[in-house]
């Protein structure tokens, strides 16, 4: 049986590396490859022989490298699934707009988001290719569920920036993504939607260039667009991947090598005057493009950028495969003053999204967990350290969407899902019992649109309110009450107004209570910082309203902007703040 080495110091590989007989080898060169250049197979590594490669493979084994992907875009399920079916995870994907196929997307799996027809709640999925474990993060593209993108943006060490190509950069794209520069997370960029009628490749590249501050390198050329769009040029490979359309982007395309000097292949394959086009494009990018350098793409400096229509399957293979030859594994995470090494040996993790009732025969609810450090084992036990106890993470899960896996061990850069008994907040630390680290909370954002929401049927009191927490506690909605008053109303702050017809729907379909719904003025809520203050003692406008969380944090609501300056100018002292990360 091979003998595991992830985690190990290069102390310890030079002890296994003798008892196996192996004396010849300088395990710090070794440890050096695995874990500080990225790489995860010994071929890979430079300075061995295929003779000692050979022995290494023979006696050892190192984890898979964890790779996580942010997906947010408008349309994004189509790539999701075109990454899938490269990955060999489904075996035909299903049309974003599923008139071809009558399928829906992989990621929607709640039934609100099938008949919709968009994104409600973010998915993740995982599966192999080519060696590396990928974990997908497909999050929402509507504007009104742009916290849930935000949280799972926690998560994520790389991102990947969907354009469409006749729309260029969309609001939400831009908030998002500006976040992603900001905390230098690579970004890789697919330009989509080349069948249609597209906007010049050249200005859409400036047009992420000025938004986000990096550069950008086309790894391949569009040729042509809409009716006369021929497919892509890989500028590296220097083949083309041709068009075709009767597949309907549900099988794999094979590549053709072609020389940009061959002019009576390229005339056969696009036609002269494409032929023309794509020769002038190319040399234009050579002159006078930025210059190819993996460090920026890793610093967030630099964008790849690949175009292609992920609905029909252009582009898609080679933007996997380069990607993953670009991107990064697990990166140490901070934890206070502490920064967490993703290869020690000792275990952490952190909730970044809570989901319930994702399957309707369990009814359960499912905390997703980002691996940070160290190997997960079944049944051990681990500290959670809001909770301040050791527990057993029950029935661990890879996830597929809706569908899972139990699983018995997992690595750092992992996302899994363990049942959740109502103890995980969003933000919560676990690891191992030794360890006793806590990293930095997610924030909660403060909402701007808000409801009262009633029960209609008086005799569902005990459905409704566990509904209603439930949901909260997954972070879709934030809930708060007058004090000194039950829970016959609720006020319910969301950031967009489909939450609420999210909300409204889930409740009568997954608790079964009908509920009425009536809009309020407010615009504006605030949470005050200082303790001990009775918030009847102070100075308010006539319609501001002093709520309460159901942890007992006092709140206020505004109608406007003017009423918070005016609570700030008339009560000297008063602090308030836009959001909680308790």
């Amino acid at each position: 049986m091979k003998k595991e080495i992830f985690g190990l110091t290069p102390e310890e590989l030079q002890q296994e590396f003798v008892a196996a007989g192996l004396k010849k080898f300088r395990a710090s060169q070794v440890y050096q490859w695995l874990y500080k250049k990225c790489v995860f197979k010994f071929e890979e590594m430079h300075n061995l022989s295929k003779a000692d490669i050979a022995v290494l493979n023979e006696k050892f084994t190192v984890m898979p490298a964890n790779i996580n992907i942010l997906t947010r875009w408008k349309s994004s399920d189509g790539l999701t699934e075109k990454l899938l079916l490269y990955g060999g995870a489904i075996q035909l994907a299903g049309s974003v707009k599923g008139k071809a196929t009558a399928r829906h997307a992989v990621s929607d799996w709640m039934e609100l988001e099938k008949q919709r027809g968009i994104s409600i709640s973010s998915s993740v999925m995982q599966f192999e290719y080519n060696g590396y474990c990928i974990n997908i993060l497909d999050t929402p593209g509507h504007q009104d569920f742009s916290e849930d993108t935000y949280r799972t943006l926690m998560a994520a060490d790389s991102a990947v920036m969907v354009i469409d190509a006749a729309k260029g950069i969309e609001p939400q794209t831009r908030k998002l993504f500006k976040i992603c520069a900001m905390r230098n997370i690579p970004i890789f960029t697919f330009i989509n939607k080349l069948d249609r009628e597209a906007r010049s490749p050249y200005d859409l590249m400036e047009e992420l260039e000025q938004e986000f501050g990096i550069g950008t390198y086309p790894m391949n050329w569009p040729i042509g667009c809409g009716i006369d769009f021929k497919g892509v040029y890989d500028r590296e490979k220097r083949e083309i991947l041709a068009f075709s359309e009767f597949h309907r982007g549900q099988d794999k395309i094979k590549a053709i090598e072609c020389s940009l000097d061959d002019t009576e292949k390229l005339d056969s394959l696009i036609g002269e005057k494409l032929r023309r086009t794509l020769c002038d494009d190319v040399e234009l990018l050579d002159g006078a493009g930025y210059e190819f350098d993996i460090d920026q793409v890793r610093d967030g400096k630099l964008s790849p950028v690949f175009f292609g229509s992920a609905l029909n399957n252009f582009g898609i293979e080679p933007f996997l495969e380069s990607f993953l030859d670009m991107t990064m594994p697990p990166l140490p995470r901070k934890a206070g003053d502490e920064i967490v090494d993703p290869f020690t040996d000792k275990f952490s993790a952190f909730v970044f999204k809570i989901q319930a009732n994702m399957n309707k025969a369990h009814r359960d609810r499912i905390a997703f967990m980002r691996i940070c450090s160290g190997k997960f084992e079944r049944d051990k036990e681990y500290f959670h350290v809001q909770g301040g106890k050791a527990i057993r993470l029950a029935q661990p899960q890879q996830l597929m969407a809706q569908e899972r896996a139990i699983i018995n061990e997992a690595y750092a850069g992992d996302i899994i899902g363990v049942f959740d008994p109502g103890i995980f907040s969003i933000g919560d630390t676990i690891c191992d019992k030794s360890m006793k680290v806590e990293f930095e909370g997610i924030p909660t954002f403060a909402p701007e649109i808000f409801a009262g929401v009633e029960r209609i049927d008086t005799m569902k009191r005990k459905q409704f309110e566990k509904g209603i927490m439930q949901i909260a506690q997954e972070g879709a909605i934030q809930i708060f009450h007058e004090p000194y008053t039950g829970v016959e109303e609720i006020i319910v702050g969301v950031v967009g107004i489909l939450q609420l017809e999210v909300l409204e729907y889930r409740l009568k379909n997954e608790y079964g209570v009908d509920v009425r719904r009536r809009s309020m003025p407010y615009e504006v809520v605030r949470w005050i910082d200082n303790e001990g203050i009775n918030p009847n003692d102070l100075n308010l406008t006539s319609d501001t309203k002093w709520v309460q969380d159901f942890r007992g944090n006092n709140l206020l609501l505004f109608t406007s902007e003017w009423c918070v300056n005016w609570a700030l100018t008339k009560n000297p002292g008063l602090e308030l703040r836009e959001f909680n990360r308790d």
